[in-house]
């Protein structure tokens, strides 16, 4: 299962209004290689189910990912932070033995 706080899921809404996306829409994550630490987070809207898609819904928000990122992924809480250290989505991931300083990179 992924998760969403309950920011995360306001700042999803928000943004989906200001696209006007249509309610077939959803969030995609994915794990891509790159960083400082090896893996990266990628968010997108999306509104194409692929093949091996894994679909999890939470707080009515539908929340995609695909196989082989879901290996990563799981257990994972999407949020929302708008801290003093910069305003952005965060992902508290069970998985990740270390991150970057930056927190933009994870390794497992």
């Amino acid at each position: 299962m992924i998760y969403i706080s309950d920011v995360a899921k306001q700042k999803v809404d928000s943004l989906k209004n200001e696209g006007e996306l249509g309610e077939d829409y959803f969030l995609r994550i994915s794990v891509v290689g790159g960083g400082c630490s090896g893996l990266t987070y990628k968010l997108d809207f999306d509104n194409e189910d692929q093949p091996m898609d894994q679909v999890f819904e939470d707080k009515g928000v539908k929340l995609v990912t695909d196989l082989k990122s879901f290996l990563y992924l799981c257990g994972t809480t999407l949020d929302f932070s708008r801290g003093l250290d910069g305003k952005g989505f965060t992902f508290v991931n069970p998985n990740a033995a270390r991150s970057c300083g930056c927190g933009e990179s994870f390794a497992v």
